[in-house]
């Protein structure tokens, strides 16, 4: 046949290759982004994708090469998601509310997603120690945004500790464990970082020499105070 490719309906070999690996992981991501979990194995993933597990193999060599590959894709789009959302906001406080604004929003509006991102890692042994991809990206951004914080290291610190204190509370969000409206946990996340910056941009305005407690006891404080799935005493 020499360089002539078959093609079928007016797709040739590589576009079919690819569609078949694209069903694959979007079964794989309701599969490893199922509530409660769910058992992905190649013959569960194939029968999801409507396809043989000669298929499979086509694109992948094994299951924990898959569910890297599942975990990979979704945090790729997630990243894109990000930059998207900060890239068309003008200033910063702009730029740090629709980055927040971005990544609440894709969890919320596609929890199986959010799922694998974030606690696919916790279960998933072929995630084992890989934890959230998205984090450093996440941070750096974050970071960025507070530009109220003169302080490279207070801004530095800052920045990690609501990228700690967000992860928990969109797990939290995804599990059951905080229970509340969409608009309200994206308008809480979104005010914990704009409050954050602004506690310790007045912290450092006023003279004060900025406490390392400062940040996270008023994420924390926050956090708790608008979950209504709490205990109280």
């Amino acid at each position: 046949m020499g360089t002539q490719r078959r093609t079928w309906a007016g797709t040739g070999i590589e576009q079919r290759r690819a569609a078949r690996r694209d069903a694959l992981l979007a079964a794989g991501v309701d599969l490893l982004g199922a509530e409660g979990g769910a058992a992905v194995g190649v013959r569960a993933v194939c029968r999801a994708a409507e396809l043989t597990e000669r298929y499979f193999y086509e694109s992948f060599t094994d299951r924990d090469e898959f569910v890297r590959a599942v975990y990979d894709e979704v945090g790729r789009r997630a990243h894109e998601a990000l930059v998207a959302a900060v890239g068309s906001a003008r200033s910063p406080r702009d730029r740090a509310s629709a980055a927040v604004s971005a990544f609440v929003e894709l969890m919320v509006d596609d929890p199986a997603r959010g799922r694998v991102l974030l606690l696919a890692p916790l279960a998933e042994p072929a995630l084992g120690g890989q934890g959230l991809e998205l984090a450093p990206a996440f941070v750096l951004l974050v970071h960025e945004q507070l530009s109220e914080i003169a302080d490279p290291a207070e801004r530095q610190m800052t920045a990690v500790g609501l990228v700690g204190a967000l992860t928990s509370l969109f797990i939290g969000y995804l599990d059951g464990t905080i229970v509340t409206s969409p608009a309200s946990f994206v308008a809480h996340c979104v005010d914990l970082v704009e409050g954050a910056a602004r506690r310790q941009a007045d912290t450092m305005r006023a003279g004060r020499p900025p406490q390392p407690s400062d940040s996270s006891q008023a994420a924390a404080a926050n956090s708790l105070d608008s979950d209504p799935g709490r205990p109280t005493s």
